[in-house]
């Protein structure tokens, strides 16, 4: 089932100077693409591409100019849609955006991952559980009581996860959420993700500039001028290189490998999303033959 639909959809940020706003300047245009519960979908693009406008999009952030966003089933753009049914909407759909300093709100954690729950008016002994179940999944139950800005990056993104996750959404998007985390910070934050998908069954949608993040999903969309440029597996995106060169992006380090000691050595070694290991006997073998 679809948990997210976009059909045809088109938004202008208008442009500051008042003179020019009939000439708007579109973010995202006219784009269809649809997400199934359960999936773990990548939005990649250079900035400006469009991929961050996508994701405020689908959590009623931004309203577009002109298509149509359904939401587990529910047209959002309908212009009959009632308070009632926004709050509903929103439930659905958790965003955990690049700062976590922007989302916590508490000085204790686990205050802080009951804040959600708490103006969706759950009654407090449900809170309890929710509170102490996501910051099981996350990994960060031993900091409950402990202050936030003592946290080291990853451990404030996965407080802000556990307090999405305790507002019981069928899907979140994270929207580079590991871009200002150190390599062990991003490490523990895609950890997390995987878990989120693949044992709690939640769909993402990650919009990230990592190719090595996009490469766990089940599917990538690259984004270009506001339009869906590629689509399909990681392994089939990430080996067009030449395409990802146009969309300002790079394929992975052992893609581009391979491509370059084809090229040097007259090689026709798969342009394949291989893992490391993988890679190197890949290439061993190629090389010895």
């Amino acid at each position: 089932m679809e948990i997210i639909r976009f059909e045809d959809v088109s938004f202008a940020y208008p442009d500051s100077d008042e003179a020019k706003k009939k000439d708007l300047d579109f973010a995202v245009k006219n784009i269809s693409f649809s997400i199934n519960e359960g999936e773990f979908v990548s939005i990649l693009g250079h900035n400006g591409s469009g991929k961050s406008t996508v994701a405020k999009l689908a959590n009623l952030i931004l309203e577009p100019n002109s298509g149509k966003i359904f939401i587990d089933g529910k047209d959002i753009t309908d212009k009959d849609l009632k308070d009632d049914d926004v709050i509903e909407i929103r439930k659905k759909i958790g965003m955990v955006f690049q700062n976590p300093d922007n989302q916590i709100v508490a000085t204790i954690v686990e205050e802080d991952v009951a804040f959600g729950p708490e103006n969706l008016g759950i009654e407090s002994k449900e809170i309890r559980r929710r509170v102490d179940e996501a910051l099981d999944i996350v990994g960060m139950k031993e900091y409950a009581r402990h202050a936030p800005h003592r946290l080291s990056g990853g451990q404030k993104q996965r407080v802000a996860i556990a307090g999405i996750i305790a507002m019981k959404p069928k899907c979140i998007i994270f929207d580079e959420s590991t871009a200002m985390l150190d390599p062990l910070g991003r490490k523990e934050v895609m950890n997390t993700i995987l878990k989120l998908n693949k044992e709690e069954k939640i769909t993402i949608v990650l919009i990230t500039h990592y190719m090595n993040e996009a490469a766990f999903s089940d599917r990538v969309m690259v984004m270009k001028d506001g339009e869906i440029f590629l689509q399909g597996t990681p392994g089939d995106v990430f080996c067009q290189i030449d395409k990802l060169t146009e969309a300002g992006l790079e394929a992975p380090q052992n893609v581009e490998l391979i491509d370059k000691i084809n090229k040097e050595n007259n090689l026709d070694i798969p342009l394949k999303l291989y893992d490391y290991e993988e890679c190197a006997e890949v290439i061993k073998d190629s090389i010895e033959k």
